[in-house]
């Protein structure tokens, strides 16, 4: 973004938060900006894959930034969980809401990324005009960076809240999510607040000629489930083949699950989604959303919008093997061969009824399933009028008029633990990006460099809405 829009977005945004003691400081977006890119250069460097053992150094880092720039040593906990940790980072506010506190989540760990595989070192921030570059600058080291920055920016302008705000950096969100679940079973009085805003997912969509034509937030995730699917057999030596070998049986199951598709459905949210898209679509996928609003059953529009990989996980459950393992010799017929499936459950059913469907397309009772880890259930989190307001007067200097659209997550973020722990989570982040720029766990992943200046505009104007004397009642 050139220093003249920064400039002008200063202006309108000072204009629209005049009203509010901690209105944008003059200058004080440029300064910010590159703190932030220092600090997300730093962040990229740090190899937070899980196994790694890099994820506390990272927290200690952050934690020494904020009690650089005047937050309280007891302000901060860094919660050790294994080889990860968590970071908990509270703002005291001066108490005039006598409300809960905000909270606000990041994870802090990545998934792995093969340097021979990139144009750009992934362990290393690169930049052109357009972009920054390496893993985790999209998810979820650019928001990590942001709320660091954001929370500093506050603290050096002598901003008080009316209320607490919290931010919870999680250390495994990219595996195991162990420690999300942590922090609500064991330390819960560390992050209790009244809403959580997830950091991480939703945002601002681009189209093709880079405008902006609507801001996602996200009410509900479906859930997340993993199962084991391994075919044994006695095995044997390679010179003698058998017709009962695992690994046939297994590439059979595949094959089935390959074939099978699970029922179409709809809520609420979805049907939202899709009708507020379609018009901004001007092509055959926001025909096709229009369709199905209009007709649930439509198969065409369905056909259509399952073609496309970033739609198909909202009309219904899926699954899909992401891993194979098996045999221990090349020249021995394998014992045992396993295939990871991982589904991403449809609001309304259990992993034990998607479970018992999958050992039905299998279709071989010989099979032995397994779930790996404690999938986890959560309900839509309850439509919030002070969060949706807060969030358009917040866009306004920076995308006049933009749509807010609800969103359930096919994906699983850390707010679902949070909404099964009973804190209402909504996910949504600063960036605005075209969804095929969009790179997240994959190669070149990549966030649009005007993302840093407009995150830290609509961050610090969403905190004059939500956190100030003149801030409204929850309506929910």
């Amino acid at each position: 973004m050139s220093h003249c829009c920064r400039a002008l977005l200063l202006v309108l945004l000072s204009l629209c938060t005049a009203h509010h003691s901690s209105a944008v400081e003059s200058g004080a977006l440029d300064r910010h900006s590159e703190r932030a890119i220092t600090l997300l250069r730093d962040a990229i460097s740090r190899q937070t894959v899980h196994g790694e053992g890099n994820v506390p150094a990272y927290a200690e880092s952050l934690r020494e930034v904020f009690l650089s720039a005047g937050f309280e040593p007891e302000s901060l906990t860094l919660v050790p969980y294994r080889e990860t940790a968590s970071l908990v980072v509270r703002y005291a506010g001066d108490g005039s809401s006598g409300r809960q506190p905000i909270l606000f989540s990041s994870h802090m760990d990545v998934v792995p990324a093969d340097p021979d595989s990139w144009l750009r070192h992934p362990f290393e921030l690169q930049e052109d005009e357009t972009f920054f570059y390496g893993r985790g600058v999209l998810d979820n080291k650019f928001d990590v960076t942001i709320l660091t920055t954001l929370f500093v920016w506050l603290k050096e302008s002598g901003f008080v809240p009316n209320r607490d705000l919290i931010i919870a950096f999680t250390g495994d969100e990219e595996s195991f999510q162990e420690t999300v679940q942590q922090l609500t079973r064991d330390h819960r009085e560390l992050i209790d607040a009244e809403y959580a805003l997830v950091v991480d997912g939703g945002g601002g969509v681009l189209d093709d000629s880079g405008a902006a034509i609507q801001f996602q937030v996200g009410f509900a995730e479906k859930t997340y489930a993993t199962f084991a699917m391994t075919a044994k057999n006695p095995g044997g030596h390679s010179s003698m083949p058998r017709a009962d070998n695992a690994i046939y049986d297994l590439a059979r199951a595949i094959q089935r699950l390959e074939a099978h598709t699970f029922p179409v459905e709809t809520n609420e949210i979805t049907l939202t989604y899709f009708a507020r898209t379609a018009p901004f679509l001007n092509n055959e996928v926001g025909d096709a959303m229009a369709r199905l609003v209009a007709d649930t059953g439509d198969a065409e529009a369905i056909a259509t919008l399952r073609a496309q990989p970033q739609y198909v996980g909202t009309l219904g459950t899926t699954c899909i093997p992401t891993m194979l393992s098996g045999g221990h010799a090349e020249n021995a017929l394998p014992r045992a061969v396993s295939a990871i499936v991982n589904c991403r459950i449809f609001p309304g059913h259990t992993p034990t009824e998607i479970l018992r469907e999958l050992q039905k397309v299998t279709a071989n009772p010989d099979l032995e399933w397994r779930v790996v880890g404690v999938p986890v259930t959560s309900p839509a989190s309850p439509f919030n009028n002070e969060i949706m307001a807060a969030i358009a007067a917040s866009l306004e200097p920076i995308h006049p008029g933009l749509p807010i659209v609800p969103k359930m997550g096919s994906g699983t973020t850390d707010g679902a633990y949070l909404r099964a722990a009973g804190i209402p989570s909504y996910s949504l982040t600063g960036i605005f990006i075209n969804p095929k720029d969009s790179f997240a766990h994959g190669l070149n992943e990549r966030v649009p460099r005007a993302a840093i200046s407009e995150s830290l505009l609509f961050w610090r104007a969403m905190i004059d809405q939500l956190a100030t004397t003149q801030s409204r009642s929850a309506t929910n």
